[in-house]
Order: C-alpha cells, then sequence, then structure tokens
C-alpha cells in the first residue's frame, strides 16, 4: 500500500471511521469541497501539521496516512480481527466452562489488561467472548467482565466502534443489576469519548444515578465527557460527587476492575482541565499528583495512559520538554501504551516536531514508526 496516493488513504480511514466528507470537514475547520479534492488528488497535502490534524480526526498515525511502514514490533495487532469476528457471532457459545473457571480466566485477563500487556489480553479475548455467550444462570457479572475487558482493550487499540459494541453487550448483560450497569455504562462512555462523542458520552452517562462506589468510574467518564463538550464546572461537580463516593470506598466494596478511587479522581481532575482548554491548571495539579505514594499503586495501564493525557497537557503550554518527559515514562511504565496506541504515536509525532526533539522522544519516534 506504500504507492497508494495519501488521498485515497484518507478516504479509506473516513469510511472505516464512518464519517461523510462533511463530517471530516467540519472537525477539521475545512469545507467538503476541500476534502473532496484531497481525496481525488486534486489537492495535494504537502504540510506535516494539516496531515496530524487529520490523522487526530481519523484516530490514526501519521505514518498510516503518509504509507510509512512500521517496524516488526509496532502496529496493528495480531488477533484483533478474531475478536471483531467473535463479537459477530450470536451464537450460543461453543467453549461451555464453569462459572469457577470462566471467573479464573476473567480475572487473569484483567490482569493482563492492567499490566498492559494487550497482545496477551487480545490473544485471550475471543475464547472468553465465546464462553461469555454461552453462560446461563448465576454470575451475570462475568459476561459483563469479558465484555467490558473487549471494550477497553479494543478502544486502547483505536478500535472505538468496536469497543462500543462490546460495552453496548455488557449493558444488556448487566440485566438491570445497579451496579453491573454502571460499570457498563463507563464502558459505553469510553468508547463514545474515544469516537468524539462527547455529547452523546455525557448524555448516556449522566442518566444513570451514582448511589455506590461502584459508579465512580461512571461518574468519571461523565465529567471527561462534560470536559470534552466544554462545559468545565459541570465536569468539577461530578468529579466532586466521584470523590465522595472515592472517600466512602471501603475494602471490598468493589469486586469489579475498575481502577477507582481517590487517586484515580484526582487524575481525572488533571485530565478534565486539559481537555478544558486550562492546561496550566492540569499541568500544576499532574506535578503534585506525581510526588504522591497513591501514585505509584496505580495499575501499569492507568499510569502509562494517564501520563499520555498530561503530555498533552504540557503540549498545550507549548512545554516541549515536559510533554516529552511524561511519554518518555509512559514507555517505561507501560510500552504498549505508547508503541501500539495510535493516540499516542499522534503525541509523538508530535514532540518529536521540535528543533531538536526533547531527549529519549527521537528514539520513541524511531520505534513507533515515525520519520522526521
Amino acid at each position: 500500500m506504500t504507492g497508494e496516493p495519501i488521498g485515497r488513504r484518507v478516504a479509506r480511514w473516513r469510511v472505516r471511521r464512518r464519517l461523510t466528507q462533511q463530517m471530516l470537514a467540519d472537525r477539521l475547520g475545512k469545507s467538503k469541497s476541500w476534502v473532496d479534492k484531497v481525496e481525488r488528488g486534486v489537492r495535494g497535502l504537502d504540510r506535516y501539521s494539516v496531515i496530524q490534524d487529520i490523522a487526530d480526526v481519523l484516530r490514526v498515525e501519521p505514518s498510516v496516512l503518509l504509507g510509512e511502514r512500521f517496524p516488526p514490533s509496532v502496529g496493528t495487532l495480531d488477533g484483533v480481527d478474531e475478536v471483531r469476528a467473535a463479537l459477530a457471532s450470536y451464537d450460543s457459545g461453543r467453549n461451555a466452562l464453569s462459572h469457577e473457571e470462566l471467573r479464573r480466566r476473567v480475572a487473569h485477563a484483567w490482569l493482563t489488561y492492567q499490566h498492559a500487556h494487550y497482545a496477551q489480553t487480545v490473544r485471550l479475548l475471543p475464547g472468553l467472548l465465546d464462553s461469555a455467550r454461552g453462560m446461563r444462570g448465576a454470575a451475570p457479572e462475568l459476561p459483563v467482565q469479558v465484555f467490558r475487558a473487549a471494550s477497553s482493550v479494543l478502544v486502547k487499540l483505536g478500535e472505538a466502534d468496536l469497543g462500543w459494541l462490546a460495552a453496548d453487550r455488557a449493558v444488556a448483560g448487566a440485566g438491570g443489576d445497579p451496579m453491573l450497569t454502571a460499570l457498563a455504562v463507563a464502558s459505553v462512555g469510553e468508547a463514545l469519548r474515544a469516537l468524539g462523542q462527547d455529547r452523546l458520552a455525557l448524555a448516556v452517562t449522566a442518566a444513570v444515578a451514582p448511589v455506590s462506589a461502584a459508579h465512580g468510574p461512571l461518574l468519571i467518564q461523565a465529567a471527561l465527557a462534560a470536559a470534552g463538550c466544554g462545559e468545565s464546572r459541570r465536569a468539577g461537580e461530578l468529579l466532586d460527587r466521584a470523590a465522595e463516593l472515592a472517600a466512602r470506598r471501603k475494602a471490598g466494596d468493589e469486586p469489579h476492575p475498575a481502577g477507582f478511587g481517590p487517586a484515580a479522581v484526582e487524575l481525572a481532575r488533571v485530565v478534565a482541565a486539559a481537555k478544558s482548554g486550562d492546561g496550566g491548571e492540569a499541568v500544576y495539579r499532574h506535578e503534585r499528583m506525581l510526588r504522591r505514594e497513591a501514585w505509584r499503586r496505580l495499575p501499569v495501564e492507568f499510569r502509562g495512559a494517564y501520563l499520555l493525557d498530561a503530555a498533552r497537557a504540557y503540549l498545550q503550554l507549548g512545554d516541549l520538554r515536559g510533554a516529552g518527559r511524561a511519554v518518555v515514562e509512559a514507555d517505561g511504565v507501560a510500552p504498549a501504551e505508547v508503541r501500539l496506541r495510535p493516540v499516542a504515536r499522534t503525541v509523538v509525532a508530535e514532540i518529536a516536531r521540535g528543533h531538536p526533539a526533547p531527549p529519549g522522544v527521537a528514539r520513541l519516534a524511531t520505534l513507533v514508526g515515525l520519520t522526521r
């Protein structure tokens, strides 16, 4: 595909992301005619900043649009197509497992995910999805956890449309249970935000009334969606409610892997500030948070993903060195966060454009297949 015109790549990814030319144009601040000319090759794309803007909207790294090949360790993970096929299947499940065995495997999948071993998690998912479809009777939380795990890793890998589907299956499997529904709807909100649908994510997540610690992740997703909609005051109110739930949380209250607690709420305040355009507040809170012991106790996946958000806050301030430190630390904590996620490669590309690039960033750019 390296000989394929860049306009054709733009068109192909636009269709894959289910965007019309007008929708792409609106998100870029361009006209539909401009998009049409780009896709037909009438208008060239000779500015990297414009290519990066298009890549951001399409949720791919710029090198994909440029037709550059990744090193062998980088690119789409093997197994995503199998996960897609498992989600598309409606049979009753061929791999019947006992509740106890499925519980053990689900716990292992979540632990693998929390350690940011996404390739291994993807390999586990098809079998788990098949088993979850065949689950009957007690333990409805197991299918919900399986679909939530699938949604989480798919969103990470730039397949948020599939993540939305998996999260929707989790909601259906919750059967009206308040705790399970809250966790499943939080996954829906995360997928919708990844699709750029903050307003819809806010409507969905805010519709569920929080009553217990299990609703904490739901409030965080609602707050981040509100920040993405420009509603910073509402985001703050939602995070205050999440902080109240986190303060009341007791050991054993939350049996599901949701990454919720006081530290998670504080980190969400950083991300919300950045999404609201207040990079200064975000960086101030971020640098205070890193000095706390609670930071080091968070799951590897959580810390790696958060550091990429922190890098974006530094970029808002034009602080390339701060952004560079954040992505290098993210790579040290959870390499897959930086080397497998399309959004991460976009951040690395923006930092790498600095002259000179911050220490360690040039190496990362090479590792993820970006060229200067």
